[in-house]
């Protein structure tokens, strides 16, 4: 067992080894989304185990989508789930399938099961069946276990033939009516669905139950572990049954483990629905949504995504962590890749009174100060600049270093300024700002040695693009939105701040994703690909610099 291993990798180190159940074979994993919608970082998590498991010990995980429940499945999410996981890294070769192909397959499987006595077709409906189910103790009760299996064999044609209406009858496994394991009381195998199938159309009209097909999908295709959340640790003994009593080519085996969630955040696929079709946000990929194209629109990248879950690691328990710390993953990367900008967000205006009016000159600044190889750019500089509002204060608090009427502060790469004066509106909200700089502080450092301690950012008035910015936060204001009785009640007004007639440099004008920014002093911003133009750019905030407060 090498060192560092989770208990996943521990089980598969010791199924591999000599005298293991796969001595001798090579790993294989499947993903089995359900193309239902779009995924979320839950999701992110399962198939980065899997997908992650085939790499660390040389195996290959197939994508295999979910898709025998017909309802709700649509072609859409096929497409959009096959881009989550590319853009994270993972990659299927040749090996994508739909559990919807095994449907013939599945069904010889069942026709066996009975010939073999252990299904049966039962006219209880689901109400009924529930209500005889027993409890603790009390073994279940099923009038037609016992029905004959030439009956059952017929019956079962004819339900897939349409002859009954939805609700009459169900296929059940015949296996143990007292189990204290509720899975195992005889679990229903197909059930009866006129819908439409998003691939098979209307040739079927009995679907498999999850619990019987997922084995045997995965038998059928060979996988080796079949890794699945921990809720279906108690539908383990239901998924050996299968594979042990239908005649499968392979065995394999079942592994749980904790889910992962977020804080401040909602992870059911049915609520994320919601909040989408009740326009509570701007579609699936909505920045603020948890799910990975809305991660992927704010600026999220695959190696902090990645990082996340390494960082958080491998358990039985599911539960939330901290939305924190995947901002923390993002802002470390971002440290090391993103080009250092200048952006004014809240503009007033400096003029610089001494600065001749004609003049205009250039300054080199670096791209980012801890990667020489990224090089340097040029920004215009004039005697007009575009500075944060913040960045003056009329009544300075204590150690305020920026500027304030008689206070120095270096423009960042350019000259030092003394701030001489301020102009306000009639309501006192400052509207310019003047200053006098010191020519013989090029590049900001004074001739005579003195120190400034403030460093303060800019754009020239003449040479700005006006842009949108969309400064995001949780969508949440609670840890645990999901407790509440409706969690839209949850919802944070606060999630989404949009802020039009930002200054940026001329260099900003054109970017596009997936290129990430620091903007110098605020924070780290990609362009938005669905709403910026050239000439227009919206920018999204994927993170602070500094981890920020979030309120219970």
């Amino acid at each position: 067992m090498s060192d560092g291993t989770n208990f996943i990798e521990q089980f598969i180190e010791e199924d591999f080894a000599e005298g293991g159940a796969y001595f001798g074979r090579r790993i294989r994993t499947r993903f089995p989304p359900e193309p239902n919608g779009y995924l979320h970082v839950g999701h992110a998590y399962a198939m980065n185990l899997s997908f992650g498991a085939a790499e660390k010990y040389g195996g290959l995980c197939n994508l295999r989508m979910d898709d025998t429940n017909p309802a709700k499945e649509d072609e859409e999410y096929v497409g959009a789930i096959k881009d989550d996981i590319r853009w994270l890294g993972f990659d299927w070769g040749d090996r994508f399938y739909y559990g919807s192909d095994y449907f013939p397959e599945t069904y010889e499987l069942a026709v066996g099961l009975i010939k073999k006595g252990l299904a049966y077709v039962c006219g209880l409906s689901p109400e009924e069946f529930r209500e005889k189910r027993g409890d603790i103790g009390v073994p279940a009760v099923s009038p037609h276990r016992d029905r004959p299996a030439a009956e059952s064999l017929d019956l079962f044609e004819r339900m897939k033939n349409g002859e009954f209406p939805e609700g009459k009858y169900t296929l059940r496994a015949k296996i143990d009516l007292a189990s204290g394991n509720f899975n195992l009381r005889d679990p229903a195998l197909y059930r009866i669905r006129y819908i439409e199938h998003h691939r098979q159309g209307t040739k079927w009209c009995v679907f498999p139950m999850y619990d019987f097909a997922h084995p045997i999908q995965d038998a059928l295709e060979g996988i080796t572990h079949s890794l699945c959340s921990i809720e279906y640790e108690d539908h383990r003994p239901l998924y050996d049954w299968v594979i042990a009593n239908c005649d499968v080519p392979s065995t394999p085996r079942q592994i749980e483990f904790g889910r992962r969630g977020l804080t401040h955040a909602i992870m059911s696929k049915r609520y994320l629905r919601r909040l989408v079709e009740e326009n509570f946000v701007d579609g699936w990929d909505d920045p603020r949504m948890p799910t990975i194209c809305g991660l992927r629109r704010r600026g999220y990248t695959p190696s902090a995504i990645r990082d996340f879950y390494d960082r958080i690691g491998v358990g039985k328990t599911s539960n939330n962590v901290e939305y924190a710390l995947l901002e923390h993953c993002l802002r470390e990367d971002l440290n090391l890749t993103a080009k250092r900008v200048m952006a004014v967000l809240r503009p007033v205006k400096l003029i610089i009174t001494n600065y001749p009016a004609d003049k205009s000159e250039t300054f080199e600044t670096e791209n980012n100060p801890g990667d020489e190889s990224a090089g340097t750019r040029r920004v215009t500089f004039s005697r007009e600049l575009w500075i944060e509002a913040d960045d003056f204060s009329p009544d300075p608090p204590k150690k305020y270093n920026r500027l304030f009427i008689g206070n120095e502060v270096r423009l960042k790469a350019a000259y030092i300024v003394k701030c001489t004066a301020a102009d306000t509106d009639a309501d006192g909200v400052v509207v310019r700002v003047y200053a006098e700089y010191d020519p013989d502080s090029r590049g900001g450092n004074a001739a005579d040695g003195r120190k400034v301690r403030g460093t303060i950012h800019w754009v020239d008035t003449a040479n700005a693009v006006d842009a949108e910015v969309r400064v995001y936060d949780s969508l949440f204001r609670v840890s645990d939105p999901g407790k509440a009785d409706d969690f839209t009640t949850e919802l944070s007004p606060s999630s989404l701040e949009i802020l039009r007639g930002c200054k940026l440099e001329r260099s900003l004008e054109s970017a596009k994703p997936p290129e990430a920014y620091q903007f110098l002093r605020v924070g780290y911003f990609t362009p938005d690909g669905k709403l910026s133009k050239t000439g227009a750019p919206v920018f999204n905030r994927s993170v602070a610099l500094k981890d920020g407060f979030r309120a219970e």
